[in-house]
C-alpha cells in the first residue's frame, strides 16, 4: 500500500477524506491509502461529485488491487464534472473526437493539394523538356512518382494561381 502520510512514531495525520469529514482516522481507514493529507483537492472533488457514502461503497466492493485505478478513474471523471457539470468526461472526449476530425480534414486537404501541385509540376515538365533531354527518347526513364512527398525547393513562376482549377 501506498504510504498515506501519516507519521510513523507519534500521532497519526488524517488522511484528506478524514480531514475534509471531520472525523478521526482510523488505521484501517479505507481513503487513507487513495487520499493522502498531501492532496486533499482529490477527495474534495471526488466527495463533492460522488459522495464520501458512494466512494466508501465503491471501494469495499473492488478487490484492494483494483482501488487504486477506481480512485484515479474517480478524481478524473470528478474533476471532469466539476469543469463541466453536464457532460463530465464525455465533453472532453467529445471535444477531443472534434478537434481529431478537424486535424484529419485539413490533412486530406494539404495531401490533395501536395497531389495537385506534384501533377502540375510533372504536366509543366512534360510541356517544356529541358535542352539536354529534347531530341532524346529514352526507354528507361522511369517517372517520379506523384506520391513523393518531399519538399520541392524549385519555385513555381505561376504563385498566385489558385491550386484548384
Amino acid at each position: 500500500m501506498k504510504d498515506s502520510g501519516r507519521k510513523q512514531g507519534g500521532a497519526a495525520s488524517p488522511c484528506a477524506a478524514c480531514k475534509l469529514l471531520r472525523r478521526r482516522c482510523a488505521e484501517d481507514c479505507l481513503f487513507a491509502p487513495y487520499f493522502p493529507a498531501e492532496e486533499p483537492h482529490k477527495f474534495a472533488s471526488v466527495h463533492k461529485v460522488f459522495g464520501a457514502s458512494n466512494v466508501n461503497k465503491m471501494l469495499q466492493e473492488l478487490p484492494e488491487h483494483q482501488r487504486g485505478d477506481a480512485v484515479s478513474s474517480m478524481v478524473y471523471e470528478a474533476n471532469a464534472r466539476v469543469r463541466d457539470p453536464v457532460y463530465g468526461c464525455v465533453g472532453a472526449i467529445s471535444s477531443l473526437q472534434q478537434q481529431i476530425d478537424a486535424l484529419q480534414a485539413e490533412l486530406a486537404l494539404a495531401q490533395a493539394e501536395v497531389v495537385h501541385l506534384r501533377m502540375r509540376q510533372l504536366s509543366s515538365n512534360a510541356d517544356n523538356p529541358s535542352p539536354s533531354t529534347k531530341g532524346r527518347r529514352s526507354h528507361h526513364h522511369q517517372p517520379k512518382s506523384l506520391f513523393n512527398m518531399d519538399m520541392s525547393t524549385e519555385h513555381d513562376n505561376n504563385m498566385d494561381d489558385p491550386f484548384w482549377p
